[in-house]
C-alpha cells in the first residue's frame, strides 16, 4: 500500500475557492495561501453569526496505545462519509505541531484514504499560525525581561516569573535553562524554562477567543510574574498585549482546506490534550456550525483528557453542546490493555480482548455522565476477526452505546457510511448535556471530581509546591475557573504503566499554573512535562527530499 504522503501527493485537489464556494463562501471572503489553503475572512465570520447552528459531533478515543487508534483518520472519514450519504458536513480539526511531526507520534492530518490535504503543507508550516503564536509568546517574555533590565519599575521578582518561552519543537535541552549570563548588558540572570508552543497559554487563548478584541483582552490578563511584595503582574502591565495582538491578527482567522474526497475542512489551533486543553479554536467550530448541517470535530488523546476538557472548558466558554459523541477504539487497543504485546496484536485473543475491554467500558461510562448519546467506532484493522468484532459490538450495546465498524483508512468515506448513519440517528436522540462540575464548586473539589469521576481515582494528593500555588490562585480569584488537568495519555491514572481500568490509586498533583487569560487553572500530575523530548530514533531521521525536490518519509 502507498504511504500516507504518497497518497496525499497523488490527490486530485480542487482549488480552494471551489471548496469555499461549496459551503457558501465567496472567493472575496477567503484569503488564499497558494492554491489549496486559505484563511476565512473576519467579515465573513461576522456575517454568519446569526445563522442557526447545525449539529455538533465530537470525536474522541480510548487511551492511546503504541498500535495507534486513528482518531483523526476516523474524524476525517466520517466527514467524507457524511457526503456519501447526502449530508452537508464540515470537519473542524486542530493544526499539527512540528513536535510530533519530527518526533514519534506523527502528524495530525489523518491517514490512508482519509486525510486532509495538502498534507505536507498542513503538517509543516501551513499558514504560519504556529510561528505567529511562538513569536507572540516570546515577545511577551522578551518584554518582561527587558522591563526588569530597564529599571524594573514594577518591582518584578525575577524568581517568580510565571510565563515560559516556547518553541514548536520537541527539545528537552530547553526545559530548564539559565538566561541573561555574560554581564550587566545582557540582563538580569535568572532560571528560565521553555514549553512547546502547543502547551503555551497564548495557544489556549487563541483557541478560546471569540474575536480579535477578546483575544487582546485575554492576552492582557496573562499572569506574567509577581512583584517582590507578592502582587500579581499581568501582561497588560508590561505593555505587551497590543503588539502581541498585532502578531496574531491573521493567526486568529480559521484555515480552510479539504479532504482527499474534497470535503471542506477547517483547521485552526492546536493545543495538545495531555498538557493543554486539546481542542481546536472556538472560532473554527462556531463558524463550521453556521455553514453545515453537521460539524465533526475532535478532542485530543483519550476521552479522559481531550473530551473532558472539550465538554467542561470549550463547550462552557463557547456556549455550544455536542449532539453526539463518537468514541474511537480498536480491537488491538483492547488486546493491548488486556496484556498482549504489540508484536502479537495481530493474533486473535478473545481472553485478552475481554480483559482489556474494561478500558473501553470506562470511557463509555465516563462520556455518558455528560448526558450525550455515544456511538463507538471500531477502527478496523486487517487482522481483526469476526469473533473479536462480535464481542466488542455486544459489549458496547450492553453499556448502552451504539456501535459501527469503520474502514476509513483503506476505503475513505465509503468505509465510514455505517458510522455516518449511526451518528445521524444518534443526533436525533434525547440529549441531556450537562457539565461534570459547576463553576461555583471550590477549586479543590473540581480537581477531585475529575479525578474520581473520570480517572476512577480514590482521591487526590498534592505536593507542597502545588498546594501553595493553588492557594495563591484562589486568592487571586481563580476559584471560579474550570480546571485543565495535565496527565499522561496512556492511562486513566497518572501512571502510564497502569493499563486497562486501574483501581485503588490516587492522582498526585505535582505542580499548578494559572492560565488567567485563557480562563482556567492547570494542574500537572505525575511526571508530565510541557516540553517533550525526541526519541532515540525520531521520525526526522526518515524525512528527506528526493532528487525531484519532493518530500519523502513524512509518514
Amino acid at each position: 500500500m502507498l504511504t500516507d504522503i504518497e497518497i496525499a501527493q497523488n490527490a486530485k485537489m480542487k482549488k480552494i475557492n471551489e471548496i469555499a464556494s461549496s459551503i457558501g463562501i465567496d472567493e472575496n471572503d477567503i484569503e488564499p495561501y497558494g492554491h489549496y489553503k486559505a484563511k476565512i475572512s473576519e467579515d465573513f465570520i461576522n456575517s454568519v453569526k446569526d445563522r442557526p447552528d447545525g449539529k455538533l459531533i465530537l470525536v474522541t478515543a480510548v487511551n492511546p496505545t503504541p498500535a495507534g487508534e486513528g482518531k483523526t483518520t476516523v474524524s476525517i472519514g466520517l466527514g467524507e462519509a457524511m457526503a456519501k450519504i447526502g449530508k452537508k458536513a464540515i470537519i473542524a480539526l486542530r493544526e499539527p505541531s512540528l513536535g510530533p511531526v519530527f518526533g514519534i507520534k506523527g502528524g495530525a492530518a489523518g491517514g490512508g484514504y482519509s486525510q486532509v490535504v495538502p498534507m505536507e503543507d498542513i503538517n509543516l508550516h501551513f499558514t504560519g499560525d504556529m510561528h505567529a503564536i511562538t513569536s507572540a509568546n516570546n515577545l511577551m517574555c522578551a518584554m518582561l525581561d527587558n522591563h526588569i533590565q530597564q529599571g524594573n519599575e514594577l518591582g518584578i521578582d525575577q524568581r517568580r516569573v510565571m510565563v515560559k518561552r516556547c518553541l514548536d519543537m520537541n527539545d528537552r535541552a530547553l526545559r530548564n535553562i539559565v538566561c541573561s549570563l555574560g554581564g550587566k548588558l545582557n540582563g538580569v540572570p535568572r532560571e528560565d524554562h521553555f514549553c512547546i508552543t502547543v502547551a503555551s497559554e497564548v495557544m489556549a487563548i487563541l483557541c478560546l477567543s471569540e474575536d480579535l478584541f477578546d483575544l487582546k483582552k485575554r492576552i492582557g490578563n496573562i499572569l506574567v510574574a509577581y512583584t517582590y511584595d507578592g502582587k500579581p503582574v499581568y501582561c497588560r502591565d508590561i505593555k505587551a498585549d497590543g503588539a502581541m495582538t498585532v502578531l496574531l491578527k491573521d493567526a486568529i482567522k480559521p484555515n480552510l482546506v479539504q479532504t482527499l474526497e474534497n470535503t471542506p475542512a477547517i483547521m485552526h489551533g492546536g493545543p495538545f490534550a495531555n498538557i493543554a486543553h486539546g481542542c481546536n479554536s472556538v472560532r473554527a467550530t462556531k463558524t463550521a456550525l453556521k455553514l453545515a448541517d453537521y460539524t465533526i470535530t475532535e478532542a485530543g488523546f483519550g476521552s479522559d483528557l481531550g473530551a473532558e476538557k472539550f465538554l467542561d472548558i470549550k463547550c462552557r466558554f463557547a456556549n455550544i453542546k455536542p449532539s453526539c459523541i463518537v468514541l474511537v477504539a480498536t480491537v488491538r487497543s483492547m488486546k493491548y490493555n488486556g496484556g498482549v504485546a504489540k508484536e502479537d496484536l495481530k493474533n486473535e485473543n478473545l481472553e485478552a480482548l475481554k480483559k482489556g475491554s474494561e478500558n473501553l467500558g470506562a470511557h463509555i461510562e465516563n462520556l455518558k455522565k455528560f448526558g450525550v448519546p455515544v456511538v463507538v467506532a471500531i477502527n478496523h484493522f486487517y487482522a481483526d476477526t469476526d469473533a473479536e468484532i462480535s464481542y466488542v459490538e455486544e459489549y458496547c450495546k450492553s453499556l448502552g452505546a451504539d456501535f459501527a465498524v469503520t474502514k476509513c483508512f483503506a476505503e475513505g468515506g465509503k468505509g465510514g457510511t455505517e458510522l455516518a448513519e449511526k451518528v445521524v440517528a444518534a443526533c436525533e436522540k434525547e440529549n441531556n448535556f450537562k457539565f461534570l462540575y459547576d463553576l461555583d464548586m471550590p477549586l479543590y473539589d473540581k480537581i477531585e471530581t475529575i479525578a474520581k469521576e473520570i480517572y476512577g481515582a480514590d482521591g487526590v494528593e498534592y505536593t507542597k509546591e502545588a498546594k501553595q500555588a493553588l492557594d495563591g490562585f484562589i486568592a487571586l480569584g481563580a476559584d471560579k475557573m474550570p480546571v485543565c488537568m495535565a496527565k499522561t495519555q496512556y492511562s486513566l491514572s497518572d501512571n502510564p504503566k497502569l493499563l486497562g481500568r486501574p483501581k485503588s490509586f490516587k492522582i498526585t498533583v505535582s505542580s499548578a499554573s494559572l492560565s488567567n487569560g485563557a480562563g482556567f487553572v492547570v494542574c500537572l500530575t505525575g511526571n508530565v512535562m510541557t516540553m517533550p523530548g525526541l526519541s532515540k530514533s525520531p521520525a526526522a531521521y526518515k524525512i528527506d527530499i528526493d532528487e525531484k525536490g519532493n518530500t519523502v518519509g513524512l509518514f
